[in-house]
């Protein structure tokens, strides 16, 4: 597999290029992974890039988000914080990403066993930390459980549930807090999509 180029860059719209990203993910699952030269691909975008899409993700070990979707250099653009939620920083990267480096599509990228968001369900405190998971905090009080539940991190299906609704979050603070990037929504040249990552098996699935 080739890097990508200006012209194959533009050939996708924003569903083929989400649909590149899961399909890359089912090649990742199948260990079956597309044949590529790294080396060449690191001389092929030596002069420019031209990434297909742009991954919000948690700086997680178990994440590496170009294996994960069986991607190789010069095909994404991955932004990576603790608990994948956005802020001004992230958001101006990823209106560089799209506006002027032409990705077509943004996945913010959570994932199972989130030790981000099981330090937001345990309030935790730790220097720079507590303000850092105060951003995911919201998420956790969202989610309704029924009386008597257990709201800490060791209710594995409540963690879940959390981190899954931190990125209906995010996926909606994009739109909302960057005009750039709800034009080219709007225009119909980029989308948003959000996702879970199972680090028990690999799998991709959609937050709907």
């Amino acid at each position: 597999m080739i890097a990508q180029t200006k012209e194959s860059q533009a050939e996708l719209t924003p569903q083929t290029a989400f649909q590149a990203l899961m399909d890359g993910n089912q090649r990742f699952l199948s260990q079956s992974p597309a044949e590529r030269s790294v080396i060449e691909q690191v001389s092929a975008t030596a002069t420019g890039q031209y990434p297909f899409a742009c991954v919000l993700s948690c700086i997680d070990s178990r994440v590496p988000v170009e294996m994960v979707f069986d991607q190789g250099i010069g095909d994404l653009f991955s932004a990576r914080i603790a608990g994948n939620f956005v802020n001004d920083d992230i958001l101006g990267s990823m209106e560089f990403a799209c506006k002027l480096a032409g990705s077509k599509v943004i996945m913010v990228l959570g994932h199972t066993s989130c030790g981000g968001v099981k330090g937001a369900c345990d309030n935790a405190e730790l220097g720079l930390l507590t303000q850092m998971l105060g951003k995911i905090k919201p998420a956790v009080d969202a989610v309704k459980t029924a009386p008597g539940t257990d709201r800490s991190s060791k209710n594995k299906a409540f963690v879940d549930q959390v981190a899954a609704e931190n990125v209906r979050r995010n996926v909606q603070a994009i739109t909302e807090r960057s005009a750039v990037l709800k034009e080219l929504v709007e225009f119909g040249d980029l989308i948003v999509v959000g996702a879970m990552y199972n680090v028990a098996s690999g799998e991709v699935t959609l937050v709907e």
